[in-house]
């Protein structure tokens, strides 16, 4: 956490000498940098929660590997036994009702599950800063893209340092 304070204390400081070349200036990279920081904390904590959760609650362990669910989405070369049941013998009324059972349909449980992370308030509210703040900076005349879309990388770096520090 100290780390944290002393890239974030370096960085301000590094941000207010923008300020004797024009406070439009400073202020387009201030508010760059603090949307893009706090949009990657709140993602990056966001997903940490999520995935203790899953861990807890052990949901995870029936899923197969993202990999082999890419390459392989309709499981045709698993290595599960064919049936060897002659065509005459099958039941395909019932094989059908099997196969529909497997697929996944849109539920609000399974919509709560993958949102969960999506629609946290860590990420809405800097989400909602980021517009505001680009709002606000378009109706006083103080916009400039060549200095406001290179501040969020600044803010990207910076979250990614530090949360390699918090969230691990």
């Amino acid at each position: 956490m100290k780390k944290t304070i002393k890239i974030l204390v370096v960085v301000q400081g590094v941000i207010f000498t923008t300020y004797f070349i024009s406070s439009a200036f400073y202020v387009n990279v201030q508010v760059a940098f603090l949307s893009s920081f706090f949009i990657m904390l709140g993602s990056f904590y966001a997903y940490k929660k999520m995935i203790v959760s899953k861990v807890q609650t052990k949901s995870y362990e029936g899923d197969r590997d993202a990999l082999d669910s890419i390459d392989d989405p309709y499981e045709l070369y698993d290595e599960k036994p064919l049936n060897e049941t002659s065509v005459e013998e099958l039941d395909l009324k019932e094989i059908v009702k099997e196969e529909r059972a497997k697929i996944k349909t849109f539920s609000l449980s399974a919509m709560k599950e993958g949102g969960g992370a999506g629609f946290s308030a860590y990420r809405l509210v800097p989400y909602v800063f980021l517009v505001l703040g680009f709002i606000a900076l378009k109706n006083n005349n103080m916009l400039d893209i060549s200095i406001y879309l290179p501040s969020l990388l600044i803010g990207i770096f910076v979250a990614y340092v530090s949360s390699k520090e918090l969230f691990t």
